[in-house]
């Protein structure tokens, strides 16, 4: 086994010149789940306020961004991740996910409403995270997406509440496709624990809003171009109708 990690994005992308004054806590949230659940959307509409339906296969981009919670800078990086799966010989995560799950804060666990495996991957991903930090305290949030697609539901509100329960955090359902204050509850809420847990909240109640700065970095761009290029194939697919 190499030790090399060169291919690895896990130096954040720079969101402001350097000679700003650069905040002095970082919260590192990673997003994990199985395949197709939305991660990546969930990230965009996040940051973007936009929905883009259709990605590129992931390869672990990390999204670096300044931003103020309560009142002070914070510097948030969010790590998306490829899927993880279900094996007959347990959880599959590429080593990758190992290393995102070693070097983040705070975890958003995502499975779709829609496809009651994705639902079954998360115990053994929680699992998998506390191996890798037996002790740590871990701030997590469990999110169902796409709850905009209820006529295809299999997974119930019920059981997601049940499942974030005995993970220690909190249930969140949302759709990235239709509803950004859901989706901004959820980040808001896991930035919040892993402030608290880095010593920010002196075991007191947060309250308040979490306030983007204006994206400036450069895989901003590339999700600004990609959904461009959305919007101008829809424009195409409808005068040629």
């Amino acid at each position: 086994m190499t030790s090399s990690t060169g291919n690895f994005l896990l130096v954040p992308i720079p969101e402001f010149p350097p000679l700003d004054c650069v905040p002095s806590k970082t919260v590192k949230i990673v997003v994990l789940g199985a395949s197709s659940v939305g991660k990546t959307a969930l990230i965009v509409r996040f940051l973007t306020k936009r929905f883009i339906g259709d990605y590129e296969a992931n390869t672990g981009a990390l999204y670096s961004r300044k931003v103020t919670m309560e009142g002070e800078e914070v510097s948030l990086q969010i790590q998306d991740t490829p899927c993880v799966s279900l094996q007959d010989d347990g959880l599959y995560c590429q080593e990758q996910i190992n290393r995102s799950i070693y070097w983040a804060d705070g975890y958003v666990l995502v499975f779709s409403i829609t496809e009651r495996s994705s639902y079954r991957t998360v115990q053994p991903l929680y699992q998998h995270i506390r191996r890798i930090h037996p002790s740590a305290n871990i701030p997590v949030i469990l999110v169902g997406n796409k709850s905009d697609l209820l006529r295809a539901r299999e997974v119930t509100t019920d059981e997601g509440d049940t499942l974030a329960a005995s993970l220690g955090g909190v249930y969140f359902e949302t759709s990235a496709r239709e509803n950004h204050d859901g989706v901004h509850a959820a980040f808001l809420h896991v930035c919040q624990e892993v402030v608290r847990a880095l010593g920010g909240g002196n075991g007191e109640k947060r309250r308040g809003g979490l306030h983007l700065a204006r994206p400036k970095s450069p895989n901003m761009q590339e999700l600004k171009r990609r959904f461009r290029q959305v919007l101008s194939s829809k424009v195409k697919s409808t005068t040629t109708i």
